[in-house]
């Protein structure tokens, strides 16, 4: 017997909000099924999909990117390459972005060797 979930369930599992959840059915990136009484019900592979959106996300991937990489997944294996493309694209965002932030990091490091190097001097001249 596979494990159900209600949405209030869903959302406390992912912290993502009853509306968020709706929404992201609204734009067909969840397609729960419904109950006789037509209440939402979602299962451990929607709470997987859920978390790859999550995570996704969290990269900085923009919705209408996952709703491509979710289209393309329900066509099944054929669109492999696409969605791996899709990932690959957002890698290099991030690799971007980490380049970035290490002249900024490399930035910060500098200026506090710098000012070592001041208290340094000044303290050699007391």
């Amino acid at each position: 017997m596979t494990k159900t979930y209600k949405i209030s369930e869903i959302s406390n599992m992912t912290d993502l909000s009853i509306p968020t959840l709706r929404y992201y059915e609204k734009l067909g990136l969840l397609k729960p099924a419904r109950s006789s009484n037509n209440y939402r019900i979602f299962t451990d592979k929607d709470l997987r999909w859920i978390e790859f959106i999550n995570r996704a996300k969290a990269t900085g991937m923009p919705l209408s990117k996952i709703i491509e990489y979710s289209r393309l997944r329900e066509q099944g294996n054929e669109t492999i390459k696409e969605r791996i493309d899709i990932l690959e694209q957002q890698e290099q965002i991030l690799y971007t972005e980490q380049q970035k932030i290490q002249i900024h990091i490399d930035f910060l490091q500098n200026k506090k060797l710098h000012y070592a190097k001041l208290i340094a001097k000044y303290k050699n001249h007391k």
